[in-house]
């Protein structure tokens, strides 16, 4: 029998006891899996909306009160698997045909997976790859962008990792798209893409291509056209689990742990919580929803050295979940170094931080003394210890149940994400306009953009754009790194950003000149956010963003977004693939924003070139330098 988590919290003023107590009281686990099981066994037809309020928490609603879809078999899976033992030697089963049907018609080993999915469906997979639980499979490459430079890169890559011609990489190459959402077209542009170089090549792609999604959505509809192999996503063949909620336990999170020899049957029984376990998630989750009630919503996640990664599923998993609440927010600020002097003293009223430290025994990190330092100043914190050998399994479970608790205390749905859905609508339309105008920049949003008044140039290489930031004082006759900072100091000032955001709307994981920029904005966001602002930053790139975090950037709001692109955009002349729909998307984000009301300013970049980029870093440190005499 495993040995439960413990937890130990520290300032925990006011007190979250009685809140940790409704749980219980409650019987929430109870009713959780009574209400679910009456789902599965007698149909939605047969839940009543108004009279559980379990079911407005995890279930899809329709206008007419009508439930339409079941949204936790984020903890169903679990309970599932517990009585499914034959579920391991299924998935293995079928990776395995999978595998045959490819040596069969091409006569060469798989040795590279593409997965093509944004946001939830993708992120699982970039942190796997990072913390290493991928490297005795095929080589995974995470394809969450529309921008060229991403697939072109990974090409290039997998060609000379394996010293082959592009054709027998392809032959080579396991393509899996994955999609959630009805309307996610991203994955499609992506596959598209792909399968026209099969084409080109005359290589039969059915064998490399499967995909997993709801029925009839533009995956779906692309997937069935040429003929690919479609994977239900859940193992019990149903479909109530969104994308974030998608790991640990669905077949995206499944088979490339299975394709990397991870022990399945291990890795399933770490989702299999005790309920000593599911109260300390509850326990935490009252902790943070009473921290965030006092104000202290901005929680900096420390985690074991080897987990590190894992940082960013986690944010995903809080803030597309919870962020869509204006009022009370919860903000995950992660890969962060702790500093005091970037923080507000605890008895500074503006003081909006706590802090959640995650132990494994055994394991190195985070920093005990870092973690004493926090404690001893009076920051509040939360100390989560797992013990020795737990899996990463079951710390995601452990995260979706934490997640769930804080929608039950603040009596919110957490499977719906409206404000993903309103960019992806802005985006479609601009790409038929562009469409039908002959490029995205003869569209009359991108000509409104181009031809405001409300931008600076600096020094030819880069343009600040602040149109759609409204009621704030003229700049003037300022530069760019003045304007910009006159800008942060009009928000601060106002009380209308609490953090901030820099997303470059580019590959910034394979690309060379795209890891720059990542590590100039990275920079960027410790010199003016961190330590002039004293508030976290978001640093990300786009528009995997916007399907991972973007949710309580609209939602919630108090941030200033700042979005980057390169006027030189990369192709892949040989698939007909352009920037279009990309660029699209980093106007459709800044739209998206400016319809809610969040504030976003753009910056748009000559090219990548290394000259350019010391022009970006010189703007961002010129700004740290305005800032510097300010008090905030």
């Amino acid at each position: 029998m495993r040995v439960p988590n413990t937890l130990v919290l520290f300032q925990d003023h006011p007190t979250s006891e009685p809140l940790s107590a409704t749980f219980e009281k409650d019987e929430v686990l109870r009713r959780l899996r009574a209400l679910d099981e009456k789902a599965r066994r007698k149909g939605l037809e047969s839940l009543e909306a108004s009279r559980n309020r379990l079911i407005r928490l995890g279930m899809e609603i329709d206008s007419g009160g009508r439930v339409t879809k079941n949204s936790y078999g984020v903890f169903h899976l679990s309970w599932l698997a517990e009585n499914r033992l034959e579920w391991p030697a299924r998935v293995t089963a079928e990776l395995k045909d999978i595998s045959e049907r490819f040596q069969a018609t091409h006569g060469v080993p798989l040795r590279f997976l593409i997965w093509a999915g944004m946001g939830g469906s993708a992120e699982d997979k970039s942190a796997y790859n990072a913390i290493g639980l991928l490297r005795r499979g095929p080589r995974v490459y995470v394809l969450d962008s529309t921008d060229p430079a991403k697939l072109k890169s990974i090409l290039a890559e997998m060609e000379r990792r394996s010293r082959l011609p592009l054709p027998e990489v392809l032959k080579r190459t396991l393509v899996v798209g994955m999609a959630l959402g009805m309307t996610s077209y991203e994955p499609v542009v992506n596959l598209e893409k792909l399968a026209v170089l099969y084409d080109r090549f005359h290589i039969d792609s059915r064998p490399n291509f499967i995909y997993m999604t709801l029925p009839g959505s533009l995956l779906d509809q692309f997937g069935s056209q040429r003929g690919y192999r479609k994977i239900e996503l859940q193992l019990d063949d149903g479909n109530g689990t969104s994308g974030r909620h998608s790991s640990p336990l669905t077949r995206g999170s499944l088979y490339p742990l299975g394709l990397a020899g991870i022990d399945l049957a291990e890795w399933m029984r770490g989702t299999f919580l005790s309920d000593e376990d599911i109260a300390s998630a509850w326990r935490l989750a009252a902790f943070l929803h009473a921290q965030g009630e006092s104000g202290r919503d901005k929680v900096t996640l420390l985690l074991p050295k080897a987990w590190e990664p894992i940082g960013l599923w986690t944010k995903q998993d809080f803030e597309e979940s919870l962020g869509k609440r204006e009022d009370l927010g919860i903000k995950i600020v992660i890969d962060e170094k702790i500093k005091l002097a970037n923080y507000r003293s605890p008895i500074d009223a503006r003081q909006d931080r706590l802090f959640l430290a995650v132990q494994v025994k055994g394991m190195p990190g985070p920093d005990s003394q870092k973690i004493g330092v926090l404690r001893r100043a009076g920051y509040p914190l939360a100390v989560l210890t797992l013990p020795k050998g737990t899996p990463l399994s079951a710390y995601m479970q452990f995260i979706h149940y934490t997640v769930f608790g804080v929608a039950y205390l603040r009596d919110m749905n957490f499977v719906t994400q409206p404000s993903v859905e309103l960019y992806k609508a802005i985006t479609n339309r601009l790409f038929n306009e562009a469409q039908k105008a002959g490029g995205l920049e003869k569209t009359s949003e991108w000509q409104k953009m181009k031809s405001s008044a409300r931008q600076v140039r600096y020094r030819g290489a880069l343009t600040l754009y602040f149109n759609r930031i409204e009621g704030l004082p003229e700049a003037g006759k300022m530069d760019a790194p003045e304007t910009y900072a006159h800008i942060l100091k009009a928000l601060v000032g106002a009380g209308r950003i609490e953090y901030g955001e820099l997303t470059f709307f580019g590959d910034t994981r394979y690309a060379a000149a795209g890891r720059a920029v990542r590590k100039c904005l990275a920079k960027a966001g410790e010199t003016v956010f961190r330590a002039r602002l004293k508030m976290p930053v978001d640093v990300y790139e786009g528009p995997a963003m916007n399907h991972s975090y973007h949710e309580m950037i609209i939602g919630h709001g108090k941030c200033l977004s700042t979005v980057l692109i390169s006027e030189k955009a990369e192709r892949i002349p040989q698939a007909g693939y352009t920037a279009e729909y990309h660029m699209a998307q980093y106007l459709a984000t800044q739209m998206a924003l400016a319809e809610r009301g969040r504030d976003v300013v753009a910056l748009s970049l000559k090219d990548l070139e290394e000259d350019t980029l010391e022009m970006l870093d010189e703007f961002f440190r010129k700004v740290a330098g305005h800032l510097r005499s300010w008090k905030v």
